[in-house]
Parts: structure tokens; sequence; C-alpha cells
């Protein structure tokens, strides 16, 4: 799966939400507080973690390419 960005960066939280992978702001934050959000392989807890073209978001069993 890819998600396109419209400006520089999108955070971590945000792109959780727009892809309708979780609910609300609050569903989104406690996954990603919970460890279940990877970024580049590594578990993340940031949860307005800035994320840039190439990276890459392990959730849910969806791999997410930030182009």
């Amino acid at each position: 799966m890819e998600f396109r960005l419209k400006a520089g960066f999108v955070e971590l939280d945000n792109m959780l939400k727009v892809l309708e992978l979780a609910e609300s702001g609050a569903q989104a934050k406690q996954q990603i507080l919970a460890g279940l959000v990877k970024v580049n392989g590594v578990a993340e807890s940031r949860i307005r973690r800035k994320l840039y073209p190439g990276d890459c978001v392990e959730f849910g069993g969806k791999n997410i390419i930030i182009k």
C-alpha cells in the first residue's frame, strides 16, 4: 500500500486516521503507544512522528510506503 504526501511530511497518527486504519485520533494514539506500529522495522512510540518519502510503516498486517 502507498501513501502519497501532499506536503513535505505527515504525522504518524494522522496517517493512520486518513487511511482509516484507526477509527479516531484517540485510537491511533493507543495503537502507537501499545507498540503495534513499526516505522522502518522499529516499534514507534512517538505519536506525532513525522513520516517522509521512503519511510515504511507496518501496522495490522499492512506495509505502507510513504511516497
